[in-house]
């Protein structure tokens, strides 16, 4: 009988499970170290000939970037479908209706957001002249495929925000929202200091109204975008794919050794030793070899011990592959 034993379908199954790491960063350096990069975007107006230079206002603690740039971009990937609205909701689509009209405000933008979840979110972002917006970007050979939902801390020596799990940064004293996150991108903004309104709506985050919010969300912010003593923490997440193989070797299979020692006196004569020569000798298996078709040896897997073979039932050896 051929040593080679192929696989049937049935023998093969993939499945996959997901796998978090955890990451604490603790200090300027060590954040900057590992690659996360802090910005600040600003909604900066032009100059009286409509002008704007590019990287006359620079930011960045690895990567220099402008100021004004990093707004646009935040704004239109995260917030295109949000800064109708004072409070941040999103804004009313056009509707079709059955006799050819359009009714609904004008601004209908129809952009992906990268929402979160699929509850009603607000996203406010800040538009008026000369605001400003923090970004934290955590680069993805740290976070994998996604932040772990309810994993992201910042902390300063006078503020912690974190995430609920549902997309938004909340400050840990108030638990009223100061930003979003964007798990996928591994990017966090922050938009607001959070701070309570005069009359809170009561289900937990504040109107973003302009009223609400005054002068001092821009010292805020810039203390997350320029203390040095600030701790980043966070779960990466992977999905990994588990093949599984079962390897089933029959009563009658596989019942004489490979092993070289079963010959006698030299390795040449081919005469096998007296004690495998028996109807009772069984050999053990210690090892499995997976090949591909060109009979390449691709994967080996030992045993934890010797297993005798049965040659009254079948025996089955189930492999594990984590890729």
């Amino acid at each position: 009988m051929s040593v080679y034993k192929p696989f049937t379908t049935s023998d093969i199954i993939l499945s996959l499970f997901e796998v978090n790491k955890s990451f604490t960063f603790n200090g300027v350096t060590a954040v900057t170290s590992s690659g996360i990069d802090r910005f600040i975007g600003k909604n900066i107006p032009f100059n009286s000939e409509g002008l704007w230079v590019s990287g006359s206002n620079p930011t960045g603690d690895i990567f220099i970037q402008d100021q004004f740039l990093v707004y646009r971009s935040i704004k239109e990937l995260y917030y295109s479908n949000f800064i109708g609205n004072d409070d941040g909701a999103p804004v009313g689509l056009a509707v079709f209706e059955t006799d050819g009209t359009i009714t609904g405000p004008g601004y209908t933008p129809n952009s992906y957001n990268y929402l979160s979840s699929t509850l009603l979110a607000n996203r406010y972002f800040p538009t008026g002249s000369n605001e400003i917006i923090g970004v934290f970007s955590i680069p993805s050979n740290l976070f994998g495929e996604n932040v772990k939902l309810n994993s992201c801390t910042l902390t300063t020596p006078t503020s912690t925000i974190s995430d609920d799990g549902n997309g938004n940064m909340l400050n840990n004293d108030t638990l009223k929202k100061v930003g979003d996150i964007i798990y996928e991108h591994g990017i966090i903004v922050l938009t607001s200091d959070g701070a309570p309104a005069l009359s809170d709506p009561g289900y937990g985050f504040v109107n973003y109204g302009s009223a609400v919010y005054g002068d001092d969300d821009a010292d805020w912010i810039n203390v997350f975008m320029t203390e040095a003593n600030i701790t980043c923490s966070f779960e990466s997440t992977i999905t990994l794919y588990e093949s599984q193989y079962k390897c089933t070797i029959r009563e009658n299979e596989y019942n004489f050794s490979q092993n070289p020692t079963i010959i006698s006196s030299s390795s040449n004569s081919g005469v096998v030793s007296d004690f495998a020569t028996g109807s009772y000798f069984s050999p053990y298996t210690t090892t499995v070899g997976l090949y591909n078709n060109d009979k390449q040896l691709l994967a080996v897997g030992k045993l934890a011990q010797p297993l005798p073979l049965s040659s009254v039932t079948d025996t089955n050896i189930i492999i594990n592959l984590d890729l």
